[in-house]
């Protein structure tokens, strides 16, 4: 799939200060965004979904927790479960794993983002958010090479540098942005924007 034909979807990564950094991104996506939004956040396993409804008091889409074989949906906000690694299968739906942690954590980014990687290839944009360890710089490698757009945090506005300094050192960001940008820079992307 050529970019030409606009972005499907978009996946979010963070780990240390991302509930943050999650409602500074989400808050002012717009209403009519027409990407899929995938979240990846490392969090407590007992904190079953106790992130989506956080989200969703700020956010103007939909946030929901995502669930074994539900489709994906554009003008979502799709939240991983805690305890399971979240993968996107190739008919569009969700996969719920709780294989070996990744990273010393699950879910793991990196295992989403290449999920999606193969799923969506080129109509793709990774998001690598604030977090202190290195998950999602792989996960951002596999997104670069199947042509999609990686974006990172900008290391220094990060609460914690470590994940997207990893990415950014690794050569795979494609922008490095400021938080309180990044949603009018997703809002103007091909395909980003529906009816």
């Amino acid at each position: 799939m050529s970019r030409q034909a606009g972005y499907r979807a978009a996946v979010v990564g963070c780990s240390a200060g991302g509930l943050e950094a999650l409602r500074r991104l989400l808050e002012p996506l717009p209403a009519d965004l027409a990407l899929a939004v995938v979240v990846v956040a490392h969090m407590a396993e007992d904190g079953g979904g106790l992130l989506a409804e956080l989200l969703a008091k700020s956010c103007r889409l939909p946030v929901v927790e995502a669930e074994e074989r539900a489709p994906v949906r554009r003008g979502r906000v799709h939240v991983a479960p805690p305890g399971y690694h979240l993968l996107v299968e190739a008919d569009g739906t969700f996969s719920l794993s709780q294989d070996e942690k990744v990273n010393n954590v699950r879910p793991a980014i990196d295992v989403l983002f290449q999920a999606a990687a193969d799923t969506w290839q080129s109509a793709l944009v990774g998001i690598l958010l604030t977090g202190a360890n290195r998950d999602g710089t792989e996960g951002l490698k596999a997104i670069h090479r199947r042509g999609g757009l990686c974006l990172v945090q900008d290391p220094d506005t990060a609460f914690a540098d470590t994940m997207p300094r990893s990415a950014v050192t690794a050569g795979v960001a494609d922008h490095v942005l400021e938080l309180d940008g990044m949603a009018d820079f997703l809002s103007s992307l091909p395909g980003a924007r529906g009816p």
